[in-house]
């Protein structure tokens, strides 16, 4: 029984939860505004309610839409993402993808458009073909691996520069070790010549 109340609680929670107002958002009815509110695509609101059919989303600072964010929206019939500085490389896959599934009479894409790279800046993301987004992320990745081998370059360089101090010092201790064992000796063999020096003269008294 107690199982059956948990269960019956879970389900009313996340129904409560999947039609709750999003943070930041302002809410009327089906309708959801987040425009103008400087979201990233880090800080948008991971789900909105079930039932929006009006999304507002433009004029913030998104680059990117997380994966599925729009999916489960069967009951859209707006959306506004202009004015946003969308990334044309291959996190704007998604977006894409889900712009060219939507409907001729559903202008979502309308004022979409690439920010970067240079080479696609001002380009309509649904007009996109997918062997451009791809050049993009290759770039994207040569920088990457550039970058990589550049650190690369230097923590070696670090490495041989730690190796070769470290050389240099142990060579200097250990001529500083013979140079303390001669004087070491030096000074022993100088101390046995005064003592037999010192005893001479009394045996020659003692005679």
């Amino acid at each position: 029984m107690k199982g059956l109340l948990f269960l019956c609680a879970l389900f009313l929670f996340g129904a409560q939860r999947s039609s709750a107002c999003p943070n930041l958002c302002s809410c009327h009815g089906d309708q959801v505004d987040c425009s103008s509110k400087s979201l990233t695509s880090s800080s948008l609101p991971t789900s909105f309610p079930q039932g929006t059919t009006w999304l507002r989303l433009h004029s913030n600072l998104l680059t990117t839409l997380p994966n599925g964010l729009l999916d489960d929206l069967t009951s859209l019939r707006s959306v506004s993402l202009h004015g946003n500085p969308w990334v044309c490389d291959c996190g704007i896959l998604y977006l894409r993808a889900w712009l060219l599934r939507q409907p001729a009479s559903l202008t979502s894409h309308l004022g979409i458009n690439c920010s970067s790279p240079p080479t696609l800046r001002g380009r309509l993301v649904v007009y996109l073909t997918e062997a451009e987004v791809l050049d993009s992320c290759h770039y994207w990745y040569c920088d990457l691996a550039l970058a990589s081998q550049v650190c690369l370059f230097v923590f070696v360089a670090v490495q041989a520069a730690l190796l070769v101090a470290l050389i240099l010092f142990l060579k200097r201790f250990e001529r500083l070790s013979r140079e303390a064992r001669r004087t070491t000796e030096e000074s022993l063999t100088a101390g046995e010549g005064l003592t037999e020096n010192e005893f001479k003269p009394l045996k020659d008294s003692s005679i």
